[in-house]
C-alpha cells in the first residue's frame, strides 16, 4: 500500500512540474534554476563549513574568490591559491588579518618552490615565467577590492630567493 501511495505522490509532483515547465518561459526557468543553484551551493557550502572538514570549505572559498571578482583566475588556479595560502598559514607564513609582516629569509628554498608551483632545477626562464604568471593574477593593481598585498610580497620573495640560491 505504501508504494501505491508513493508511486501516486511521485506520479502528482512530476505532472505538476511538468505543466508548470510547459507554461513558464525559458527565461524565467533558468533564471530560477540559477537561483536555486546558487542558494543550494551557499547553504551547502555554510553547512559543511561548519562542520569543519578540510574539504568540505572549497565550496565557500570559490563562492568567496568568485564573488571577489579576482579577475583571470579559473576555478583550478583558486584551487591551486587556496591551497597555497593554506599552506602558507599552517607554516606561520601568512595570516589574513595580519599587519605583521615576515622577512624574506624565513621563506625556505623549498618554500619557494612550492609557492611557484616548480620543482628543483627547473630553468631561470621557468622561475621568472611563473612568477609573472602568479603576480598578474594576484597583484595588487589588478584586484583592487581585496588585499592582496601579502600574497604579492610572498610571490617576489619565493621568486628572488630561488634567483639569489639556485642561479647566482
Amino acid at each position: 500500500m505504501n508504494l501505491f501511495l508513493l508511486g501516486t505522490i511521485i506520479f502528482v509532483v512530476i505532472y505538476l512540474l511538468l505543466s508548470w515547465l510547459a507554461k513558464t518561459s525559458s527565461k524565467s526557468i533558468s533564471l530560477i534554476i540559477r537561483r536555486i543553484a546558487l542558494i543550494t551551493s551557499i547553504v551547502l557550502a555554510i553547512v559543511l563549513t561548519l562542520a569543519g572538514r578540510f574539504l568540505f570549505s572549497l565550496p565557500l572559498l570559490l563562492i568567496f574568490f568568485n564573488l571577489l571578482k579576482i579577475k583571470g583566475l579559473t576555478a583550478f588556479q583558486i584551487f591551486q591559491l587556496w591551497r597555497l595560502i593554506q599552506y602558507l598559514r599552517s607554516t606561520g607564513k601568512f595570516s589574513f588579518g595580519s599587519k605583521t609582516s615576515i622577512d624574506s629569509s624565513s621563506v625556505t628554498i623549498e618554500e619557494s618552490y612550492k609557492i611557484l608551483g616548480l620543482k628543483r632545477g627547473c630553468k631561470k626562464e621557468e622561475v621568472l615565467k611563473a612568477a609573472t604568471k602568479l603576480q598578474r593574477r594576484i597583484h595588487p593593481d589588478v584586484n583592487k577590492g581585496i588585499n592582496t598585498e601579502r600574497l604579492s610580497q610572498l610571490v617576489n620573495e619565493a621568486k628572488d630567493k630561488i634567483l639569489k640560491i639556485d642561479f647566482s
